[in-house]
């Protein structure tokens, strides 16, 4: 299935669409496709980690995957954000990535800020569920 995402290289905005093929992407950009690999093997997209129909729990804990340098931070400690809004963009292997609320809720915990350099698997922000009982 293909998906249409917005990226940015080399500070020029561009849309693409991207469907995974094995161990590769199909990256089609302004008409022309690409065979991407990436070295260490690809993180699992969404669809695959959704397997079996079942309807996990969505997780309010943001990190990255690989390292990076957190460009911009446009959320703020105890703001109430809604899922798929843009809390942040993330510049890894010189691509800048609009980094997404994975569920509508608070910011209950902020760890880095714009222009701060960041490690793989460094938790950089929870949201805490507005339906969530203590």
């Amino acid at each position: 299935m293909r998906e249409k995402r917005k990226i940015i290289v080399d500070g020029e905005d561009f849309e693409v669409l991207m469907e995974r093929k094995g161990d590769s992407w199909i990256v089609e950009i302004e008409g022309v496709t690409f065979d991407v690999k990436t070295e260490g093997g690809l993180p699992q997209s969404k669809q695959s980690r959704k397997r079996g129909g079942s309807k996990r729990k969505l997780s309010g804990k943001i990190s990255s995957s690989i390292p990076g340098k957190i460009v911009t931070l446009n959320v703020s400690l105890d703001e109430i954000v809604e899922q798929g809004q843009v809390i942040m963009i993330l510049e890894a292997m010189k691509m800048q990535n609009e980094i997404q609320a994975p569920i509508s809720g608070k910011i209950v915990e902020i760890n880095c800020h714009s222009g701060e350099s960041i490690e793989a698997n460094m938790p950089l922000i929870v949201i805490e569920p507005l339906d969530s009982k203590d």
